[in-house]
């Protein structure tokens, strides 16, 4: 096969398209250089498994850490299951290629994607998104493409388009856009507080430059591009037809409130179906002569077009109106251990979310084909079967899981506190108790007020809202807070979310070609008024963050030293920290900088450690109180170490407030006492008193001073 190559300039740099060299006995290869990261994207195609009545399209991305010159972690030193960053990019690369696929087209599709090398500064997932594109375009699938995609940033308030990693470190939006030349077909936002106007725009700038990507496909289809080969298999017209008579029927059913009771009359009238035209063992209709599965089939178109027909004329499932968003209850403080917790209900959606507070020892460590790098945020999203009433097979996190948690956690990471500020890892677990639609959005929302209850000083609150679309012809319906059922079968899951500033996390995935740019600013300005208004409920739940985090969380304190005073806390072989950290049971961390983070379990021990490394560091300062220990004893007075290896004198006059005739009568060896610097003379001689740091703290908690005995 000979090798042909496509190319554009992009940004300044070369991005190139090439196939004909690589896995030639694929239905489709390409591979797609741009800077010095290669992907190669390859699609395979067999006849579908009997009795499908789905497409079966499978995406597989995999990062090979040899393809930046790492090795695996961990003991095995092979690649294992894939990692998140892998699973969001699998996803991101499916939701845009799946709409452009013919109904009833359920051949299985497999599309496997290899990092073959990365330059630490283009990140694959674009390319890898346009080599599924061109793989696709070339084969005999019957893709209704191309598409492409791009990343656009944005450094100093200047849009940059396919950013590098350099870039990304400086940029306040981090947006990808896939489409075709025609329209935008699906979107990812995470920004910091960015307005509609300027997502908007960059958008737009996005979609010029996926036409010239698309237009370098359609190049390499004309001279490798394989003949499609579609077959169907679509129920006969007839048993269409037959099925239509149930409209009325189905169209009550579906305007009942309630979605279980919904649910139970759907159900009714659709079995009734089902027996009328489905031939079985037993059955005796004489218009049972149909199979199951196109029946099946049948049904669903059915409903489709009742639920949709039903929202072009203003009759929601449950009766609302275009705009309205259902019932919202903010519950927190819920939950005695936890740090904070919170339960979030829309309708009958509802979310239950937890905030536990953490140390630097709890930092989720990413090792990828990037430089390794820490979270101190992470949000972990579940969606057990009990949610929708379903009996299901248990398992872990699944790629749903893991893309609904990412973009709740996109959402809310522009708002946290810097560390600086509010030191501590923050885990926000998502348990989604009940769902009927956009359950990813209600974790947003219920994830600020756990994080509110836990006493993170947000900058600002976060919500976030879904926008459904309907479309027939000239006719365009958008729709706020959609069901389940709305986003099944309607045509667009818009979420959105942000604060009263702009936004902060975007989700786009569509069922039809492409949206419209008019269509993207309508749906943005609805999401703005619906997300004030969540913000306005979520207020009245709770105002500010708490202003004491739980007393179950552990205390973080920070303080600095002198660099050059590290060796000193840490002590021989670690023996003065490992000290410090038995006798407090607070953990000490130490920067090179001299940054010390302190974290236990109750203020107490923190104060203690901050003490004991304060003491170790400073020097002694006149006036401050210290807790010593007795070094020696002279008739005269007692020699006190307030600081490791500096020695004070507290004369007898100065022990008690009382005569004290012998040091000795008074104190012994090894005692602990709280004592204050009163002066140091000329010669760096410490004169200490006891009795006056016993008057100092009595009256600072309003006391009488007890005299020392």
């Amino acid at each position: 096969m000979t090798v042909v190559k496509v190319e554009t300039e992009i940004a300044g740099r070369l991005l190139t398209i090439e196939t004909g060299h690589l896995a030639k006995q694929a239905a489709g290869a390409v591979v797609v250089r741009f800077g010095e990261t290669v992907i190669l994207a390859t699609v395979c195609t067999s006849d579908p498994r009997p009795g499908t009545d789905f497409f079966p399209l499978t995406v597989d991305y995999r990062e090979k850490t040899s393809a930046a010159g790492k090795f695996p972690g961990g003991f095995i030193k092979r690649e294992g299951r894939p990692s998140t960053k892998e699973t969001l990019t699998a996803r991101m690369i499916d939701r845009p290629i799946r709409p452009l696929f013919p109904m009833g087209y359920f051949d299985e599709v497999l599309v496997q994607v290899m990092v073959l090398s990365a330059d630490g500064q283009n990140d694959p997932d674009v390319l890898s998104m346009i080599g599924s594109s061109a793989a696709l375009a070339i084969s005999q699938v019957p893709f209704e493409g191309p598409l492409a995609a791009v990343r656009v940033a944005r450094v100093n308030g200047q849009f940059v388009v396919m950013p590098t990693a350099e870039d990304m470190d400086h940029s306040d939006l981090d947006l990808l856009v896939a489409g075709t030349d025609e329209a935008v077909n699906m979107i990812e936002v995470g920004s910091r507080e960015l307005p509609e106007a300027v997502v908007l725009e960059a958008i737009a700038l996005g979609h010029e430059h996926i036409k010239r990507l698309v237009g370098i496909q359609r190049e390499l289809m004309a001279q490798v591009g394989k003949p499609k080969v579609c077959s169907t298999n679509l129920p006969p017209d007839e048993l269409v037809n037959a099925v239509a008579a149930y409209a009325d029927k189905l169209r009550s059913a579906k305007q009942i409130p309630g979605k279980k009771d919904r649910g139970a009359a759907v159900d009714a009238v659709t079995d009734e179906i089902s027996k009328t035209f489905t031939k079985s063992e037993g059955n005796t209709a004489a218009t049972a002569v149909y199979d199951a599965f196109h029946v099946a089939m049948a049904i669903s178109m059915l409903e489709e077009k009742v639920v949709r027909q039903l929202i072009l004329d203003g009759k929601r499932p449950d009766g609302r109106d275009n705009t309205t968003i259902r019932p919202i209850q903010c519950e927190v403080g819920i939950l005695p251990r936890t740090h904070g917790s919170a339960i979030f209900s829309r309708g009958e959606t509802q979310a239950l979310v937890t905030t536990t507070l953490g140390t630097g020892d709890d930092e989720q460590i990413v090792d990828g084909l990037g430089a390794e790098y820490s979270k101190k945020f992470m949000l972990h999203y579940n969606f057990p079967p009990f949610s929708t009433g379903e009996v299901k097979r248990i398992m872990g996190p699944g790629r749903r899981e893991i893309g609904h948690g990412a973009l709740a956690e996109r959402s809310l990471e522009p708002v946290l506190p810097a560390p600086d500020q509010f030191p501590y890892v923050v885990r926000l677990v998502s348990d989604i108790l009940e769902s009927n639609g956009s359950s990813s959005m209600a974790s947003v929302c219920g994830g600020t007020l756990a994080l509110l209850d836990a006493g993170v000083p947000l900058v600002r609150p976060v919500a976030g809202i879904s926008i459904g679309l309907v479309t027939e012809g000239t006719r365009e319906v958008l729709i706020t807070d959609i069901l389940g059922e709305e986003d099944h079968y309607g045509d667009m899951d818009f979420k959105v979310s942000g604060t009263t500033q702009g936004i902060t996390g975007i989700q786009l995935d569509l069922k039809i070609r492409g949206l419209r740019h008019d269509i993207i600013e309508k749906t943005l300005e609805q999401a703005r008024v619906a997300r004030l208004g969540i913000l306005e409920k979520m207020h009245a739940a709770i105002a500010a963050p708490r202003s004491q985090i739980s007393p179950h969380a552990p205390r973080l304190l920070t303080i600095h030293i002198n660099p050059d005073k590290i060796g000193k806390v840490i002590g021989p072989g670690g023996k003065t920290i490992k000290r410090i950290v038995e006798t407090t049971g607070a953990k000490i961390d130490i920067d090179d900088d001299g940054t010390v983070f302190i974290s236990a379990v109750g203020m107490d021990a923190a104060e203690r450690a901050r003490e004991e490394v304060e003491r170790l560091t400073e020097d002694v300062k006149v006036g401050k109180v210290y807790t010593g220990r007795v070094s020696s004893i002279k008739d005269f007075g007692a020699f006190v170490e307030v600081i490791p290896g500096v020695d004070g004198l507290c004369h007898v006059s100065e022990l008690a407030d009382k005569f004290v005739k012998n040091a000795h009568d008074e104190v012994k060896i090894g005692q602990e006492l709280r004592v204050k610097v009163i002066a140091i003379d000329d010669q760096g001689r410490i004169k200490l008193s006891r009795k006056q740091a016993v008057r100092d703290e009595a009256q600072h908690l309003g006391q009488t001073p007890v005299p020392t005995a």
